[in-house]
């Protein structure tokens, strides 16, 4: 339909927030974008919970197609974790349009084809490749006019605590979009001009959202922190400046169509302190009657009884103090203590996990029967199987039993500011235990948004502790926006997140990898095809 297309992908951008802001008058560029484009609602699906989001737009897979079910590697000889860049390959990689990628997390330039130019790890939110150039040529002189990524702190920053933090999160990450928005179209209208394909990213979105929700949610037990007001007008004054963004973008390339879209939604953070610390340790007493986290009186704790950090407080540095490292073989705690000694052993100091107290729980994992390993998005629980695990304690003929006993574990326990149970939904996959990859878990868990504490009624209160991110992967959708010559406008409804890829190919008229998850969505593009009334689908 089109020999030009520019792709703007939103990093964990939620389009609730975005569609609040229009009806406000706000944002006016993604409304005239929206008001023209052919309008999908994206359902990422349980895939979102691996985290791995840019790495299925990237390759065009799903987890099931790429055998990778999270960042996080498990290994079963040394009950130890690390957390790996991709090895997909690109879905370009039998495409022969001319195509410059801008920063997009997960896609590997080394495996594109040679038609494939760009910049790859510049300022993205959890990039997965290494920082590449390519041509070479064009690194320097991207340098040279732009520089470092301007706002390193706040790509995974954290604020809450702290007023002026909070202002600065959002001042920072609106001038880094600002430099996004120049840097993209110099690559792509100065130094790289020939291409076919654009692929532009926008992290701020993402970096955003995760240090700022509590001041758009008024659910959130942090809403009435002095920050939560400072952060709400910080976010939607980073949407601005992406707003901005895309306006200057479609001014630049008026031949291109334009392609906007994220792959899912964010909201309330529903999974860090689950994830990273209440079931580590509900899964340590469980195995061994007693608890390991350090208790700890907090100076202030919210009416619902949300604990608060001073501003100058972080929040590595106070879990740390909750949940230390093991001691570890050879000189007691004390002594190592003394001469400033460690107990964080070397395998934890090049592994990106160690700051997460989760990981902090590896070496008791080889005595017990079931464990949580580290995880960002749900929590994920591994069982300790015999011929699986180097030391299993499960026999594989009770592995259906000791899940079951894991469930039960977890359906007893509740929220102590609610009283309701504190688990929403457990999954349980259907795959052979004995045959389960490194990035694989028996149970996989989601938690009640706003949790911070568990109570279980023999194990006792686990928490409370204090939230990291209040902003997370909970958002129940993504979207995706096409507006250009021969597509008509107006709602289309549902469709996968991975259908992305496979559409951009059919697009130009590109092969497609043999191995391809999703569909070509352009007969629902084409002028002609059935169009919902606006007011009919919520998007």
């Amino acid at each position: 339909m089109t020999e030009r297309i520019l792709v703007i992908g939103l990093d964990a951008f939620e389009i609730s927030l975005a569609e609040a802001m229009i009806e406000e008058g706000r944002l006016p560029n993604l409304r005239r974008l929206r008001d023209r484009a052919a309008v999908f609602r994206l359902d990422h699906g349980r895939a979102k919970y691996t985290g791995l989001g840019w790495e299925h737009f990237s390759s065009g897979k799903t987890p099931e197609a790429e055998k990778r079910w999270s960042a996080v590697h498990f290994d079963p000889a040394a009950y130890t974790v690390r957390q790996a860049p991709t090895s997909a390959t690109p879905f370009l990689a039998e495409a022969s349009c001319r195509t410059v990628v801008f920063d997009v997390p997960y896609f590997d330039l080394a495996k594109a084809p040679a038609t494939v130019s760009g910049i790859s790890s510049w300022g993205a939110h959890d990039p997965g490749v290494a920082s590449v150039a390519r041509p070479a040529e064009i690194g320097a002189d991207f340098a040279a006019r732009f520089g470092e990524y301007p706002a390193p702190e706040w790509i995974y920053g954290f604020s809450w605590p702290s007023v002026e933090r909070t202002e600065r999160t959002g001042e920072a990450l609106s001038e880094a979009v600002r430099t996004r928005a120049l840097a993209a179209e110099w690559l792509l209208g100065e130094r790289l001009p020939d291409w076919q394909l654009g692929i532009v990213v926008v992290s701020e979105s993402h970096s955003a959202i995760e240090p700022l929700w509590h001041g758009i949610d008024p659910s959130h037990p942090l809403h009435a922190l002095p920050s939560a007001p400072v952060a709400r007008e910080a976010l939607r004054k980073v949407y601005d400046a992406i707003d901005r963004l895309v306006g200057d973008l479609v001014k630049a390339f008026p031949d291109a169509t334009v392609v906007a879209f994220a792959m899912h939604g964010m909201g309330t953070n529903d999974a860090d302190l689950p994830a990273m610390a209440l079931v580590p340790e509900l899964l340590y007493r469980h195995a061994f009657g007693k608890p390991f986290a350090k208790p700890r009186e907090w100076a202030r704790e919210l009416p619902g009884g949300a604990p608060v950090l001073a501003p100058d407080e972080g929040w590595d540095k106070v879990m740390a103090s909750v949940v230390p490292w093991p001691a570890l073989p050879g000189l007691g705690n004390a002594l190592r203590r003394a001469i400033g000694k460690s107990n964080k052993p070397a395998w934890a100091k090049s592994s990106d996990l160690g700051w997460m107290p989760a990981t902090r729980y590896y070496a008791f994992w080889p005595e017990m029967p079931a464990f949580a390993l580290p995880a960002y998005y749900d929590s994920q629980i591994r069982l300790n199987l015999a011929g699986r695990e180097a030391r299993g304690t499960v026999p594989p003929e009770r592995y259906e039993a000791a899940r079951a006993e894991i469930v039960a574990l977890l359906e007893a326990c509740r929220d102590p500011a609610t009283g309701e149970k504190a688990v929403a939904a457990i999954h349980l996959h259907d795959r052979a235990p004995l045959e389960m990859g490194p990035t694989e878990a028996d149970l996989y868990v989601s938690f009640r948004p706003g949790l911070f504490a568990l109570d279980h009624p023999a194990l006792g209160r686990i928490g409370p502790y204090p939230f990291r991110r209040t902003g997370g992967h909970s958002g129940p959708w993504g979207f995706l926006w096409a507006a250009g010559q021969g597509v008509a406008p107006g709602l289309r409804g549902g469709a996968s997140s991975f259908d992305v890829a496979p559409t951009i190919l059919d697009w130009l008229d590109q092969k497609r990898p043999a191995v391809l998850s999703g569909e070509s969505l352009m007969p629902r593009l084409r002028a002609g095809a059935l169009a919902e009334p606006r007011s009919s689908v919520r998007v």
